[in-house]
């Protein structure tokens, strides 16, 4: 697979988000792990995560412990994987999705993830969500006090924009924004050009607009069908293909539960789209 930068790493162009294999609708362990091992054995060498990707306050955690034993059980190499996880988002007991973007808890989550994970350090921490009751700079502030101990490697932020991404180039060695970009939401444009412009890595999330089942992704954007069925490969292979067209520092991250779905997905790492096709997606 073709590589991309990540910080001081390099890591596949396509990688897997693994919220699908922990929340509510998931596949058992098993097949959560055969999805994992096929998409590391495909060349997938990023895996998104968060403490917070589980079905309740009484599992956080559950998908970096899931991932954690994927890759125990894989016999590649799992030096060469970047493990991206997230802390900021918290779930009440209630089920809910809420924030806590303070010091404080950051490096509790961090420390917690560390844990689950099994690792002295992880590759790439990101902050979840801005929490409009901290300030921001203490929030990335936090994760920078964290690299700079040495239990995280790679700083990242995620759901941020233009001014917060800036303002955290000046906290921290900024390695990576992760956004929703798809066809369906575009509004992250201004973000990736600025990603681009700096050298920063840019990881869009739900990437397929949360259309991942065959023909559903092309029937709600019809040139990306078009251009599917012109080419000969699923509107998913032409929505990544696309996505990785907008620049070099683009890595989508996918969400799979099956081992079909990832390499599917991780076919369009080598798809190249003609101009033409690039700007017939733009318009559409």
């Amino acid at each position: 697979m073709q590589q991309r930068p990540l910080g001081h790493r390099t890591v596949g162009a396509v990688g897997l988000g693994a919220m699908p294999l922990s929340i509510e609708g998931r596949p058992d362990e098993a097949q959560a792990v055969r999805t994992v091992h096929a998409a590391l054995d495909a060349g997938v060498t990023l895996l998104d995560t968060a403490d917070a990707y589980c079905q309740g306050a009484d599992e956080v955690g559950h998908n970096e412990r899931l991932l954690a034993r994927a890759l125990a059980s894989w016999s590649g190499d799992r030096d060469a994987v970047v493990v991206a996880t997230k802390g900021g988002h918290t779930r009440p007991p209630d089920g809910s999705w809420a924030l806590d973007g303070s010091r404080e808890h950051l490096r509790a989550a961090c420390e917690a993830s560390l844990r689950a994970l099994g690792v002295e350090s992880i590759g790439l921490y990101q902050f979840h969500r801005p929490d409009p009751q901290v300030p921001w700079a203490e929030s990335v502030g936090a994760l920078e006090e964290l690299r700079t101990e040495g239990k995280i490697q790679l700083v990242g932020v995620s759901n941020a924009d233009p001014a917060q991404i800036r303002e955290a180039q000046g906290l921290t060695q900024l390695a990576s924004v992760q956004n929703e970009l798809s066809p369906r939401f575009r509004s992250s444009e201004p973000e990736v050009d600025l990603c681009a412009e700096q050298g920063i890595a840019f990881l869009p999330w739900s990437p397929l607009g949360g259309i991942a089942k065959a023909g559903e992704l092309g029937r709600a954007h019809g040139a990306f069908a078009e251009v599917a069925s012109e080419r000969g490969v699923s509107p998913q292979q032409v929505c990544l293909a696309w996505l990785l067209a907008k620049a070099p520092v683009v890595i989508p991250i996918p969400g799979a539960r099956r081992v079909e779905s990832i390499l599917d997905s991780v076919a369009a790492a080598e798809l190249r789209l003609s101009d033409d096709e690039i700007a017939r997606l733009d318009q559409s």
